[in-house]
């Protein structure tokens, strides 16, 4: 009882929400009410070339009267998307590569009390960048929406909606985590196996929800669109020294854009079952040194948690010695749930970043060409990383030992 209440109030998770922040504020008081116009009207700013004039233009504010977490989130969003914007223009390759002041200095100043990067994050354009239409109505993509947008119609209420879905249909799971430690404590196998019947179900959920993509996001406007206000400054040739916030550091600082390996939930689960990316703590490739270098992108709250899990009994551990094969079974159905999803996340990583790149290519090149110039918004190797990252988690299966 104790821990699962030190989840949700210590580790900032909500019953019903889960890693993702629980009703987000959609305004800011005045002064800051001129970002949220200029982030509001950012299509519009973008299409008629007035988005850079207009930051330009807006004094720079203390960030002293942003008091409260919701209100500091939203302050992050806000500056994350006013930053891309600033950066990437119409996305037709003029790029800035320094952010003035006005934006650098705040930007910077709630990032380090929020304990995040000065760039837009997962945590901020899926897990604080949304509402309900009906604020007693359902969780559902018809009763939502999305606070800000980039250009690219609704392309990317799709994917920020879709992402979020995926993420509160696993979040149901993170109740049962407690009662998961518990059991492993007492050795008390039934308990575990239904707990772990929970979590693979949860996991399924949440592959069905992901399955919304194709309904929503369009494969060539997320990838001649909206993926360029997505992508970073680190690993990208068109900002190869970083980006220079003005007035905070006198020399360009490289971040990655945002990406799925910035979500809790899958690294959390990760945990959980023992699904090794590291030799002895140490990351054991790249792929490995990537996902550990993305826990740096999630709300500190969210890094201790995972930390948490990894201080507690292995639950692979206890499930090997009981020589029980109706639980070997159960874990493995969880891990199996885990390989399904990152199965499909390959999948869609084909339809909406490999074949829109073969048709942009204007010399015929192979699908092993294509992969090497189709890096992700975090600036990975998208294919390697996500094969890599199924394979560990393939290898986890006990059946296969």
């Amino acid at each position: 009882m104790e821990y699962s209440r030190t989840i949700f109030e210590e580790y900032h998770i909500d019953e019903d929400v889960g890693f993702a922040l629980p009703l987000p504020l959609e305004e800011l008081p005045h002064p800051y009410d001129a970002w949220i116009s200029i982030a509001r009207n950012l299509p519009e700013l973008i299409k008629n070339n007035q988005l850079r004039m207009e930051v330009e233009k807006l004094a720079m504010l203390s960030i002293d009267d942003l008091r409260g977490h919701r209100a500091q989130r939203l302050g992050h969003l806000v500056l994350g998307y006013i930053t891309m914007a600033y950066v990437w223009g119409q996305g037709d390759g003029d790029v800035r590569k320094v952010l003035p002041s006005n934006i650098a200095v705040p930007y910077c100043k709630l990032s380090e009390k929020l304990g995040l990067p000065p760039i837009l994050l997962y945590a901020d354009c899926v897990l604080a960048n949304w509402k309900k239409k009906d604020p007693s109505g359902p969780m559902t993509y018809e009763n939502m929406d999305i606070l800000f947008s980039f250009p690219g119609g609704d392309c990317g209420k799709g994917f920020f909606l879709v992402s979020l879905l995926v993420e509160i249909a696993a979040a149901s799971a993170i109740k049962v985590i407690p009662i998961i430690f518990d059991a492993v404590k007492r050795e008390d196998s039934d308990t575990l196996q239904k707990a772990l019947l929970d979590i693979s179900s949860s996991l399924r959920k949440a592959l069905d929800v992901f399955s919304q993509i194709h309904e929503y996001v369009d494969p060539n406007l997320f990838f001649n669109v909206l993926r360029i206000y997505l992508s970073g400054w680190k690993s990208n040739p068109l900002l190869s020294e970083g980006l220079l916030y003005e007035g905070v550091w006198d020399t360009p600082k490289k971040f990655a854009g945002g990406s799925a390996a910035q979500s809790s939930i899958f690294q959390c689960f990760d945990v959980l079952l023992g699904i090794q990316h590291t030799v002895g703590g140490v990351p054991s490739d790249p792929a490995a040194e990537f996902l550990q270098e993305m826990r740096t992108y999630m709300p500190p709250a969210h890094q201790s948690f995972l930390l948490s899990l990894k201080s507690r009994p292995s639950v692979r551990e206890f499930v090997l010695s009981k020589g029980n094969a109706m639980l070997q079974e159960t874990y493995d159905q969880c891990v199996q749930a885990m390989v399904a999803l990152r199965n499909y996340h390959l999948q869609i990583v084909v339809k909406y970043i490999l074949i829109p790149a073969s048709r942009q290519s204007k010399a015929e090149s192979s699908i092993e060409d294509l992969e090497a110039e189709s890096k992700g918004t975090g600036g990975t190797n998208l294919m390697d990383f996500l094969k890599t990252v199924r394979g560990k988690t393939v290898n986890c299966l006990l059946k296969e030992h």
